[in-house]
């Protein structure tokens, strides 16, 4: 099981980066990040199991950037929706 994880998380972290890389995806949207994410996680699993600790240190630092990168998406999304409800009261 802890096999499958690895190959789906590398999986989701290539799919992510070939979809940006060919323009089908922003680079800067949630469905990037969380692709990164989900496959970071697995990664750091299959590779904890493995003993294979800089992988580990790798994709945790990974992890970190991509909740980083989601905190500042959901951010801008409530100041925008913000901005919106204000200029729909004047």
């Amino acid at each position: 099981m802890i096999g499958v994880l690895g190959w789906v998380g590398a999986a989701l972290v290539l799919t992510a980066y070939a979809l940006v890389s060919s323009k089908r995806l922003a680079g800067d949207g949630a469905v990037f990040q969380v692709m990164n994410i989900l496959g970071a996680v697995a990664l750091a699993v299959n590779s904890a199991a493995s003993r294979a600790w800089p992988s580990v240190v790798v994709n945790v630092v990974w992890v970190g950037i991509g909740a980083v990168a989601m905190f500042r998406l959901g951010r801008r999304q409530r100041e925008r929706q913000s901005e919106y409800q204000g200029a729909r009261m004047r």
